[in-house]
């Protein structure tokens, strides 16, 4: 328990850094400049799908619904195209969820319960794993990988729960609170792990298949050698590409680990990795865009600085970021311009996931929407 308490202080502190916690004053957030308008932006849509309080939940885009989680326990099921919503309880309260697929969805719990459950709502199975869960559970072959927030991983059976393997290493003092998620794989997952590393487990027994350095923890306090890889890595074409806070971003061979290049640059987010290169928020909340073979800066926008961005996505020509006060941005991703905004309903935007021709944003107050670009 003590560590769980280490951990969400560490968290809390972690966020507080955009407010001064480590520079002394606080930070104020740059005032808006109006946007080039080269982007069009338009809501299709929204709902209120409930409060996230204090949670963050990523919505679930499968086929033509889509899927949102509150902290009460609800679960709302908006079609794509209408915004129309349909709405069941899975738990009391929840942590982190949806995720999954067609067929079944998982949720967790801050009491440690991993939950799948049907996407009209019944619940299939519900398994205790002893720390909160409040990262997305990842789906290989028929196991399902849930983390806790202490930083350990379980394999559970997707057909009904049962637990499979643990894999637990040693953990720092402090560490961040589930900032940082995993990506399924054909044979496992990979996800980073507090101490600036990524690793690959093996989804049938847990088993460690290797470990990457992403960044060195440096500092004379325990708060300055916080260097957890955060947001989900991206894997594509034999190499993962991962952001340390407190460290690096670089991209690395899957198979061996051998670093394809990395360069000093803390994001609290995370990275997005596409065809036309890798995109991040720093510490400050300048946004780059860095080549994607050898991490050479192509531009750096700062006109969004400390206003406490997500990581942000693509969506064709455009970059997508939310901030801290309810705002969508929308950047050209040659120039790194503001080409247009949304102000969505005066709460932080927690996450955005891409759809064609839009994205679907959720906000901490409860608003799920579908922006047209």
């Amino acid at each position: 328990m003590r560590a769980i308490g280490v951990a969400a202080l560490a968290v809390a502190l972690a966020q507080l850094a955009g407010c001064g916690l480590f520079g002394g004053s606080p930070r104020k957030p740059a005032p808006l400049t109006a946007p080039t308008g080269e982007a069009k932006v338009s809501l299709a849509w929204s709902a209120n799908v409930g409060k996230a309080s204090g949670q963050r939940f990523v919505p679930e885009v499968i086929g033509a619904q889509v899927f949102a989680a509150a902290a009460d326990g609800a679960v709302s099921v908006a079609a794509l195209d209408s915004g129309q919503v349909t709405r069941f309880t899975v738990a009391p309260k929840l942590a982190s969820g949806p995720a999954g697929g067609p067929d079944l969805l998982f949720a967790g719990t801050l009491k440690g319960d991993v939950i799948a459950f049907t996407p009209t709502g019944e619940v299939r199975w519900r398994t205790n794993v002893g720390g909160e869960v409040i990262a997305r559970v990842v789906v290989s072959g028929n196991v399902a990988i849930a983390r806790t927030s202490d930083g350990r991983v379980f394999g559970l059976a997707r057909a009904d729960g049962k637990r499979l393997w643990a894999y637990q290493r040693t953990m720092p003092p402090l560490l961040l609170r589930g900032e940082s998620g995993a990506v399924a794989t054909p044979t496992g997952a990979i996800l980073g792990v507090p101490g600036g590393r990524l690793i690959s487990l093996d989804r049938d027994d847990g088993r460690l298949v290797w470990e990457i350095t992403v960044a060195q923890p440096r500092g004379a306090t325990e708060l300055e050698r916080i260097t957890d890889v955060v947001g989900v890595p991206m894997v594509e074409a034999g190499r993962v590409c991962a952001a340390a806070f407190q460290g690096k971003v670089g991209c690395f061979e899957i198979q061996g680990g051998a670093a394809l290049w990395s360069r000093d640059l803390s994001s609290p987010t995370g990275a997005w990795l596409d065809a036309s290169g890798l995109y991040l928020a720093d510490d400050d909340d300048a946004i780059h865009a860095l080549d994607r073979e050898n991490g050479a800066s192509r531009w750096k926008q700062d006109k969004l600085a400390n206003r406490r961005l997500t990581a942000p996505v693509s969506v064709g020509p455009w970059l997508v970021v939310g901030d801290g006060f309810g705002y969508v941005h929308i950047l050209a991703k040659e120039t790194g311009a503001i080409a247009a905004r949304h102000a969505a309903d005066g709460s932080a935007v927690q996450a955005l996931v891409p759809v064609p021709g839009g994205v679907v944003f959720q906000t901490a107050g409860g608003t799920l929407g579908l922006l047209r670009l």
